[in-house]
């Protein structure tokens, strides 16, 4: 595609947001793509309603056709005519985790095209929790249908500066609204049936959803069937993967999981590989004290403070393209609360990869 000379803003505490994204606002609503912030990650948006619109984002991501968008909206009365219908399920989540980082997917209305859902009855939408996204769509006026900031595949992005490493001169502007505090994107929830459904985990946990909703919530286990039409974003295609290879190591015998790591990098730096730990806190120190550079170490974060862990995942994983690590070794955590959006995201840039230690 062409190179466009990207727009770039930095939102100022000292200043009106609306003043700052007028310009801004008046891109999307005239049919241009723009990146900016929210507190799962950076979106890439479009207005939901301009199929031509729509186009760009899947042509700047490179994307698949295939893989339905998250349509944004900055309030409840922009959701009446998205969908055809907001059962009790819905209006549930909506009152508790709204704005959040969680979708809710619903059967859609006939103005919203088939390019934002990928041909399916329904449509995944959600009210971002981030002021500077929530101004930007009200400036907009309109929906803005949005994924992940990134080259489609690549980690997401949680700065301004990754959406500039990838989509700099793809897109037409870029909002820089700092550091992304969730760092995961947002839990997917389909609620368009009679039992509930998460498409994909995030920060709003299985858990979570249950105990609001009041009944038993299943997890889609077609995330692993390669070959299943997506009902959802990120679930089919390689996603959130760094340039090097990304292995996971699985144990829970802290001893155990140190001694194999340290066979893992001996064997990388072998092969005149450069070798990338991802790590927690817990066990950083013992990597420290037994292996030996040349390697990098990367600490994710507390096994006690998986928030922690969420925030740091992408940006460790781009940190490695930075060092030009070309193996990567990651730990896993818990499968279970916040754990389950970790290791679907770890599963993924892996390629599902596993040694056992």
């Amino acid at each position: 595609m062409s190179q466009l000379a990207t727009k770039y803003i930095k939102i100022k505490a000292t200043e009106s947001l609306e003043e700052q994204l007028a310009e801004m606002g008046t891109i999307l609503s005239q049919g241009g793509a723009v990146a900016f912030p929210t507190e799962t990650v950076y979106g890439l948006g479009a207005n939901a309603l301009d199929p031509e619109a729509v186009a760009k984002i899947f042509q700047a991501k490179g994307r698949p056709q295939d893989n339905p968008l998250i349509v944004h909206i900055s309030s409840r009365e922009q959701l009446e005519g998205l969908v055809r219908e907001v059962n009790l399920m819905a209006e549930k989540l909506m009152e508790a985790f709204w704005p959040g980082p969680l979708t809710i997917v619903l059967p859609k209305s006939q103005l919203v095209p088939k390019e934002v859902t990928a041909g399916l009855d329904t449509v995944a939408v959600r009210m971002p929790d981030h002021q500077v996204a929530l101004a930007l769509i009200e400036v907009a006026q309109v929906p803005v249908a949005a994924p992940s900031a990134n080259t489609s595949g690549r980690p997401s992005p949680t700065e301004a500066a990754h959406v500039q490493q990838d989509l700099g001169g793809r897109v037409d502007a870029l909002v820089d609204g700092g550091t992304a505090q969730v760092g995961l994107e947002s839990t997917v929830v389909d609620v368009s049936s009679k039992v509930p459904t998460v498409l994909r985990p995030g920060s709003i946990t299985v858990e979570m959803i249950a105990q609001v909703l009041g009944t038993e919530v299943q997890v889609d286990r077609a995330l692993l069937e390669k070959e299943a039409a997506p009902r959802s974003p990120g679930m089919k295609y390689a996603h959130y993967s760094p340039r090097g290879q990304v292995t996971l190591l699985r144990g829970s015998e802290a001893d155990k999981l140190v001694a194999k790591m340290g066979e893992l990098v001996r064997a990388a730096q072998v092969d005149g590989k450069r070798a990338a730990v991802l790590c927690s806190s817990e066990t950083a120190p013992k990597y420290r004290e037994t292996l030996q550079q040349p390697y990098f170490l990367l600490e994710l974060g507390s096994r006690y403070d998986l928030a922690q862990v969420s925030r740091r995942l992408y940006q460790c994983l781009r940190q490695c393209d930075q060092l030009g690590a070309e193996l990567i070794y990651a730990e896993s955590f818990e499968r279970t609360g916040l754990g389950m959006a970790i290791m679907n995201r770890l599963d993924k840039a892996a390629n599902y990869r596993v040694v056992e230690s």
